[in-house]
């Protein structure tokens, strides 16, 4: 039998050699950035991505990714340090496997890791001793040792001997041009001292900093507690616009005014509702595994719900501010200024701007949208299209959904009767009765 440290012993020489051949499952917002990190360190990288359009704009070094350049993919896929394939064969050949699957919710807020079942599965058909495996999506603490760890091991390999496991969660913000993959830091938590050591010393080629924990659970915990913080702060600041509103305070003036105390506040900030890969479904994660153990999260699930209604109230607001300019919701034209979950990103998964899109529709508004970053999105079983700003104009309100900075706000006053503004984006145009802020 194979000495365990041995591997450890080779794996650790390539890392540092930079010789270690590198495997992305999944070359979406996560995997692609952590696949180019590793190539634009010298490492031979495979990228496992199954949507074939995307495999060839990869291997073309066109990027469909906004933190990702053109430029940056064009030396590495001609250097052939980056390679996207479909097939799990050649992760044989892999010595380290980050897993960046995604983790959605189903239809009824459960988690969903099948894409994470199934990776394991196909993992298990072709691992070998001395490979490192760490999964990087968000889940709830206990996937990497109660389901990743088992299915792997059906390999007839055994974790922390044969090959080593660990969970080391993204830490992706789309469009945070200060906070690149290399300058946030890496948590690591393996299943064993060994299977830490290894992923620590794997991302610390690529990071500034890795803090390593006691365990995958500790991990995965780790960054629930990350966005389960940002999800029940928004939820308190956007019950506090609400309230602000029905009181005549600008919410946006009391964040200024608390800003100034040096300690112990943290600015957030109110808004339509919440979007992304992390907030709208990490808190779920966690409030689904609580009742295994006869825990109701109840301070968890109500930010939830605050944060989920939030497209509701500004859809209330446009109808108030209709009423009071004597028209109707119903057949009045509405402008969505966004689609995108926050500005200067074209990733519009959970934007809360497809909720207030339905939400109008179903009020019978006839409804368009502009967004310089997606073209097309899909809400409600139908595709809709951006359209420029000469066709919105004819539009009886605008509702600034994405505080995009293409967007020229001076002329969004000029050209609209009534503006619903949920980020603040109009701060610099003084006060205006055209402009009614969340």
């Amino acid at each position: 039998m194979v000495d365990p440290h041995l591997h450890m012993k080779d794996l650790m020489k390539k890392m540092k050699s930079r010789k270690a051949l590198i495997g992305v499952i999944g070359l979406g917002y996560v995997g692609l950035p952590l696949a180019v990190s590793f190539a634009k360190e010298g490492f031979k990288v495979l990228g496992i991505e199954q949507d074939p359009s995307r495999r060839k704009l990869i291997n073309r070094a066109r990027s469909y990714i906004n933190d990702v350049k053109d430029s940056e993919l064009w030396p590495l896929v001609k250097r052939e340090k980056l390679e996207a394939v479909d097939s799990y064969l050649v992760l044989n050949k892999a010595d380290a496997i980050c897993i960046c699957v995604p983790t959605p919710l189903d239809k009824n807020k459960q988690p969903d890791i099948s894409h994470v079942k199934a990776v394991a599965n196909n993992l298990s058909r072709i691992l070998r001793r001395g490979q490192l495996v760490v999964l990087e999506s968000t889940t709830y603490p206990g996937t990497t040792e109660e389901v990743v760890l088992p299915r792997l091991e059906r390999s007839g390999l055994k974790a922390g001997k044969d090959f080593f496991l660990a969970f080391s969660p993204e830490r992706v913000d789309p469009g945070n041009k200060q906070f690149t993959v290399k300058a946030i830091p890496k948590v690591v938590g393996g299943i064993n001292e060994q299977s830490t050591k290894l992923a620590a010393l794997l991302y610390r080629q690529i990071v500034s900093k890795v803090h390593e924990v006691s365990s995958p659970r500790v991990a995965e915990m780790e960054k629930l507690l990350e966005n389960v913080f940002r999800s029940v702060n928004i939820a308190l600041v956007n019950e506090m616009a609400i309230l602000c509103k029905k009181m005549d305070i600008d919410i946006w003036e009391v964040i200024e005014a608390a800003k100034t105390k040096p300690y112990g506040f943290m600015p957030f900030y109110p808004g339509p509702g919440i979007g992304g890969h992390c907030i709208p479904l990490d808190p779920f994660y966690l409030a689904w595994k609580a009742k295994e153990y006869g825990i109701n999260t109840k301070f968890i699930e109500l930010a939830g719900e605050i944060n989920e209604k939030m497209p509701e109230y500004v859809v209330e607001l446009v109808q108030d501010a209709l009423n009071k300019k004597g028209k109707t919701l119903k057949d009045s034209k509405i402008a969505v200024l966004g689609v995108a979950y926050k500005k200067d990103i074209s990733d519009w998964r959970e934007s809360p701007s497809l909720k207030i899109i339905e939400l109008l529709k179903k009020k019978e508004a006839a409804v368009d949208y502009n967004d310089p970053y997606v073209s097309n999105v899909r809400s409600n079983g139908s595709i809709l299209h951006s359209k420029n700003f000469k066709s919105l104009k004819r539009a009886d309100c605008a509702i600034i959904a994405t505080d995009h900075s293409d967007y020229d706000y001076q002329k969004i006053l000029r050209d609209f009767p009534l503006v619903i503004d949920t980020r603040n984006a109009m701060r610099e145009m003084g006060k205006s009765p055209k402009v009614i802020k969340i």
